[in-house]
């Protein structure tokens, strides 16, 4: 699975076989799709131990015990393909109608794919448009005469992509109040995050450091300057901002008779989230997972929303690091309540996850070529020890035909080897539809999306970093 710092194409047939395929998704056995039996090599019937599974459900949903996988589908090519390993796989249209089904009602470790549900459950509890807010208050006045504010400063809020620039911009904000100097101690509350790190005391010690320009690193002085840059505001700061302390810096609960100041207000969650499923960063997904209650809520949220049973999605964390079981149909529904969910706010897969050989990240390199590019958008997934190894590949592929919604889950297997046989395969879906074709997208840097942050003042009114 890839980790931090920050790292999305099937395809539609000719229109009187397209309509053999009209049938519902729910249908235990669609009509006209062909039950063809495909030999495997032999794999463990079950996966070994796992006593370190934290459940957040029942799970009853047995392995195969059958050396034979059965395939249903109505194109030969694609059922004599070898599946590596213990693998689910589900290919439909956007009407619901099966293309190739494996394994479907099986569970699988989907590896990242759990990141899917977390950035569903965000936007399900949020909305796109929601910041997270730091907020900035003091138990002091300002001397502008001098530039001193009397006391000391409290810096509170959630906010998971907090870095450099935005610790910079606080002081900016401070400057522009008339601040230089603050007497007393820079206090941030225990839940305060800074440059991924994992201690509310560190990343208080790290603010206070980018607050003050004499003890400022030189990556984040750069940071501030391409944030500006990317930002379209380059040039409109005319000094170095900076503000020195006092006293310490401290983690700890804050009081309730203080003054608010300002706001820093985060880039919208859908722009989080485009970097998050972009470079599948944990950190920012367990943080996410935990602004509404862990991996537990997430899978509540995603159970009760897309018509999922606990049987058939249960997660043990919010990134997908661990023991986390998913069916193939359940991921399925997921991605239909995602997609439906994205359309209400005139949205699509890949305002939120990676465009194949288009965005930075994990599927930057795939997917890549003048024949593909730009026509899956979809996330993946890698565990390269857990269960014996698992990968994962979910989305939407555009073909010349139409769209198609697809599930892939591989497991006790070599991860190279699962990601070949991904690559080849949603090819090879895409040319039983006419092959691939690039969806339109307005591309648009990871760098851009996250520069669109805000200050806010208590009168509502709204300033420029």
């Amino acid at each position: 699975m890839t980790k931090a710092p920050l790292q999305v194409t099937l395809i539609a047939i000719a229109s009187i076989l397209f309509g053999a395929f009209e049938v519902s998704a729910q249908d235990s056995r669609p009509p006209l799709v062909q039950e063809i039996q495909v030999q495997r090599p032999e794999y463990s019937a079950r996966p070994s131990s796992t006593p370190l599974i934290q459940k957040t459900g029942s799970s009853t949903a047995a392995m195969p015990t059958a050396a034979t996988s059965s395939v249903r589908t109505m194109f030969p090519a694609l059922a004599e393909v070898a599946v590596p390993g213990y693998s689910g796989i589900l290919v439909e249209n956007l009407d619901g109608s099966v293309v190739v089904e494996s394994n479907a009602n099986f569970t699988f470790n989907p590896a990242s794919n759990v990141k899917v549900a977390t950035a569903y459950a965000v936007l399900k509890t949020f909305g796109p448009e929601f910041r997270f807010m730091t907020n900035v208050y003091t138990d002091g006045s300002i001397d502008r005469n001098t530039g001193t504010l009397k006391g000391n400063l409290y810096v509170s809020g959630k906010d998971p992509v907090f870095g450099y620039e935005h610790g910079v911009t606080l002081a900016h904000e401070l400057n522009k109040m008339g601040v230089r100097h603050v007497t007393g101690d820079l206090i941030v509350t225990d839940n305060f995050t800074m440059n991924f790190a994992m201690s509310a005391a560190v990343s208080g010690q790290t603010l206070m450091s980018t607050i003050d320009s004499n003890k400022r690193n030189a990556a984040a002085t750069r940071t501030w300057l391409n944030h500006l840059s990317y930002a379209g505001k380059f040039g409109t700061v005319q000094s170095v901002p900076g503000v020195t302390f006092g006293g310490s810096s401290f983690a700890q609960g804050i009081p309730s008779n203080l003054t608010l100041l300002f706001t820093h207000e985060s880039t919208p969650v859908r722009e989080i989230l485009k970097a998050v499923l972009c470079y599948s960063n944990n950190f920012l997904s367990e943080r996410l997972g935990d602004t509404l209650g862990g991996p537990f809520a997430v899978a509540r949220i995603v159970q009760l929303n897309a018509g999922v049973g606990p049987a058939e999605f249960s997660l043990a964390t919010s990134s997908g690091l661990g023991y986390n079981r998913v069916t193939p149909n359940a991921m399925m529904k997921l991605l239909r309540a995602l997609r439906s969910d994205l359309a209400r706010s005139k949205m699509t897969f890949s305002d939120i996850m990676p465009v194949a050989g288009i965005d930075k990240g994990t599927l930057e390199g795939r997917f890549d070529t003048d024949f593909s590019r730009g026509s899956l958008v979809g996330k993946t997934g890698t565990l390269g020890n857990t269960d014996g190894g698992a990968s994962a590949l979910a989305g939407e592929v555009n073909t010349r035909n139409g769209r198609l919604l697809f599930v892939i889950f591989n497991m006790r297997g070599s991860v190279a080897r699962f990601r070949t046989f991904q690559n080849y395969f949603v090819s090879l879906v895409q040319g039983q539809f006419g092959g691939a074709a690039p969806m339109q997208y307005d591309a648009m840097s990871l760098e851009t999306r996250m520069a669109r942050t805000r200050v806010s003042y208590p009168n509502g009114r709204y300033g420029s970093e």
